[in-house]
Formats: C-alpha cells, structure tokens, sequence
C-alpha cells in the first residue's frame, strides 16, 4: 500500500502520541507500505510552529528530511499538477495544506492516513 500520511499523524508517530490509531500505526510501521510525506506537510508544521500552534514539533523545524529518511519514509515534491488539481478542487474544506495533500493523493494514487474524516468528502482513501 502506498500512503500519504496527514501532518498530525505524521508528528504523532515521530513522538509515540497514541492519538495515532492502532490501524494506522500498524500501516506505517509495515514494511510492505511505502509511506509519504509531503514537502506541504513540512510547511504546515514551520507555519503552525511559527505562530505557536504546535509545538511539539519543534524537531521537526531542523532537518525534517533527514529525520523523515531516517524513518524509512519518502519525501513527497509539490508538483505543478498537485497545485493545479488542489486549486480546482470544490471549497468543501478550508484548510488550504489538507487541500493540497488530497490533490496529492489524488494525482499519486496515495491513500491517506488521517483521523481527518472531511478527506472523504473529496473521494480519496483515506486509513485510520
């Protein structure tokens, strides 16, 4: 399975918080699943650090990718065809950073892992 994981999962499997359910643990800690993440995930976690909304995540304000390859995940580009199909999308969700990972899992084929259930809406997989 290839998986797309949301930025809250993301730092909730980086510091063992167990708002990270077992199903998805268990997807992202398997071997046979390519797990992503998303360069978008990495702005939303400098920007929402910045302004004082999650600050658990202050090690991942460093050297993201290195942490994220040292977890065996592959780093996920924005490419001008996620923009493109995440500016098109219907206004159905606000947040401009999980419009833009469900245009990337749409492109990608990438099923998501999120608690997130408004992904649904949009037509993607989404584990949890």
């Amino acid at each position: 399975m290839r998986l797309l994981i949301d930025t809250h999962p993301l730092v909730w499997w980086l510091v063992g918080d167990e708002a990270l359910s077992p199903k998805a643990r268990e997807a992202i800690a398997d071997p046979a699943n390519q797990v992503f993440v998303s360069a978008v995930s990495a702005l939303e976690i400098a920007t929402k650090h910045r302004i004082g909304r999650l600050p658990e995540a202050a090690f991942l304000t460093g050297d993201a990718a290195a942490i994220i390859a040292g977890q065996g995940f592959t780093e996920l580009p924005l490419s001008l065809r996620d923009a493109q199909v995440a500016g098109a999308l219907p206004a159905l969700h606000r947040d401009p950073f999980d419009r833009v990972l469900v245009a990337q899992a749409l492109v990608s084929d990438l099923s998501i892992v999120s608690d997130d259930a408004i992904f649904d809406t949009y037509g993607v997989t989404r584990l949890w």
